[in-house]
């Protein structure tokens, strides 16, 4: 069974993340401003379904891999941690737009809809980092069953990611017009989430644990 600290840390990174501006955001803003809520929800949902291959990739079979070719599990840590400091870089850095100020798009069919939220997600190097390198993190050999933990963990990110995407679909609109009129509210988020995700890339880069399996 998970820790309560593992879940605390979990709930953290995938707050952390889902916050920052990344690709699955911004489609999905873009989505549900130009196009309503109704696609931006119908997004999600493809969204939803790319987690759900990622956790069970991740959980079934990579985890296999690393065991076997520590020299890879180390490789891609190291590159989470590197992606988690461009980002960081990226919200740090002086200038830059709004999640919240798209281009505009032109509508699609919900088959499309939810196929781009699918494909957005999988291309996504955020959640590739997530799965691969974050949340394994957090699993501890001596709690019980490995790819139990696994599942959890990552139940927990998917749970949190939806809330607060979903969350944003629906106040897209909403939050683009009040963000839009204060651009130091803007700064702050990019502020946090940058200090965030830096904190993030230092304790990944810095960490000796070694890859399990169940």
């Amino acid at each position: 069974m998970i820790s309560l600290g593992a879940t605390l840390g979990i709930l953290a990174v995938a707050l952390g993340m889902v916050l920052t501006p990344g690709p699955n955001m911004m489609y999905l803003v873009s989505r549900s401003i130009t196009q309503g809520r109704r696609a931006g929800v119908i997004s999600l949902g493809g969204v939803a379904v790319g987690f759900l291959v990622y956790l069970v990739a991740a959980n079934l079979g990579l985890s296999l891999v690393f065991v076997a070719v520590p020299q890879l599990y180390l490789a891609v840590k190291l590159a989470g941690a590197a992606y988690l400091g461009w980002l960081a870089w990226k919200a740090l850095r002086p200038g830059g737009t709004s999640v919240f100020a798209p281009h505009q798009l032109d509508p699609d069919s919900p088959r499309r809809l939810f196929a781009m939220g699918l494909v957005t997600n999988l291309l996504n190097p955020k959640i590739a980092v997530l799965y691969l390198s974050l949340i394994p993190q957090f699993v501890d050999p001596a709690a019980g069953n490995i790819l139990l933990q696994g599942f959890l963990l990552g139940g927990v990110q998917i749970f949190v990611a939806l809330t607060v995407n979903l969350m944003i679909v629906l106040a897209s609109g909403t939050l683009a017009t009040f963000l839009g009129r204060r651009p130091s509210w803007v700064r702050m988020q990019r502020y946090l989430m940058g200090t965030v995700l830096g904190a993030l890339a230092v304790k990944l880069a810095t960490d000796h644990s070694r890859p399990a399996v169940a």
